[in-house]
């Protein structure tokens, strides 16, 4: 019997450079990816009396957001301060921060700890004014120690709609019958 002699093996060499190259890419911009994802990321809340507790008065604090101004209630549904647009036709963002600090302030003397507001936005706001309302809502810039810090505000958010506005009634009152 014949024996056929197989040549030696050799050894492959692993070239790894150019997965390297690649890890070298793709692992900073998956890390920032990550983060930013991580902040855009915002709690929402179902509002007090959603889920089917009755409360005798519900204590909410309710931001109403419509294309002539904002309102701010409290308790639900009572006129705090109606917010105005701007001369531009924009919204005062400034402004309720101002009115929501105040708020804040008011609520802390009186050893109330709130930290859940409502936003009613209409149908047909758009997106960026809600977003801009609900970070106006959570934080204000606070000076703290010489440097300027995030102060919270209100930053357990929850969604409704806003109330329909009931049409004023015609003038002239009661309508007569022809004769």
């Amino acid at each position: 019997m014949r024996r056929h002699r197989r040549p030696p093996v050799e050894q492959a060499e692993l070239d790894i450079t150019a997965f390297m190259n690649l890890m070298i890419v793709l692992v900073p911009i998956l890390l920032l990816g990550m983060v930013f994802a991580r902040i855009t990321v915002v709690d929402v809340f179902l509002p007090e009396g959603a889920s089917g507790e009755s409360d005798e008065r519900l204590e909410r604090l309710e931001l109403v957001i419509r294309d002539s101004g904002m309102r701010v209630d409290y308790p639900s549904g009572i006129l705090l301060k109606k917010i105005p647009l701007t001369e531009e036709g924009e919204q005062d963002f400034a402004l309720l921060s101002l009115v929501l600090q105040e708020v804040k302030r008011q609520l802390t003397e009186k050893g109330i700890e709130k930290r859940e507001i409502t936003l009613l936005p209409e149908p047909d706001t758009d997106y960026q004014t809600i977003v801009r309302a609900m970070d106006t809502v959570r934080t204000f810039k606070a000076v703290v120690a010489a440097s300027v810090v995030d102060a919270a505000l209100f930053p357990e958010i929850a969604f409704g709609s806003a109330p329909v506005i009931e049409p004023a009634p015609e003038e002239g009152g009661v309508m007569e019958e022809a004769q």
